[in-house]
């Protein structure tokens, strides 16, 4: 117990650090263009994909009944992932990944400018209690965050004809779970899809930086020699 109880405060104090560093390079990660940093994460990432297209449109609803679209979310960057909550291994994995990544954006000044959604593709079993214990049963903080399901009218298959048309495919195993793509999708406050990260093995802060770079809405090519920071910040881990 209190080897777990050491870990967890190693955890919390190395979150702590790099959302500092995070929010110390804001204005350093400025003066590099978008990019950049797709430049440098392609280098650096392998499980980084950059995209630059509209993002699928949707209508879905919280677990309070309130409806939410694309619309809604516009002015803020968008991480975004599917999951079913009763999946017994890879969802869970993720949803904790996205966690991690949600407590360095919302250690930074970025924060009030970063949504997280998940969207369940079981909206039968995931009633609104169901979805209501989830989040913080992973460590997902509602502050930022919103878990998606169908809206009354739609079909129950809705949100995983959603899922494919980010690309996901599916199959079902006799034993009734869902076997799919394991994705983190970011769009851009414009409502632009504008990346991929594949998969549980990428850096939390690539895609963090990703992420910061879009809050600053950084899009033209500058001169600025590359001072290193992203290497800076990976250095700590």
């Amino acid at each position: 117990m209190h080897i777990q109880s050491s870990w967890n405060e190693w955890t919390r104090v190395l979150l702590v650090a790099l959302a500092a560093l995070v929010a110390g390079f804001t204005h350093g990660a400025r003066a590099h263009s978008l990019d950049d940093v797709d430049a440098m994460l392609q280098n650096d990432e392998k499980y980084f994909q950059p995209i630059d297209k509209p993002a699928p449109d949707f209508t879905l609803r919280t677990a309070d009944g309130r409806t939410v679209r694309p619309a809604d979310l516009l002015g803020n960057v968008v991480v975004l992932h599917f999951i079913y909550t009763s999946c017994p291994d890879v969802c869970p994995l993720h949803t904790e990944k996205i966690a991690e990544i949600q407590k360095m954006v919302n250690g930074a000044p970025m924060k009030d400018q970063v949504t997280f959604v998940t969207i369940t593709t079981d909206p039968t079993k995931d009633t609104p209690d169901v979805l209501n214990a989830y989040g913080p049963a992973h460590g997902l903080d509602p502050a930022n965050w919103l878990f998606l399901t169908t809206t009354p009218d739609q079909p129950e298959d809705a949100t995983r004809k959603l899922a494919e048309a980010f690309g996901h495919k599916f199959s079902m195993t006799d034993d009734g779970y869902q076997m799919h793509g394991i994705v983190t999708h970011v769009i851009d406050k414009e409502g632009r899809w504008r990346a991929n990260f594949h998969g549980l093995n990428f850096a939390p802060v690539n895609l963090v930086t990703f992420v910061n770079a879009l809050t600053n809405n950084v899009e033209r090519p500058h001169a600025e020699p590359d001072e290193g920071w992203l290497a800076k910040l990976r250095d700590l881990f």
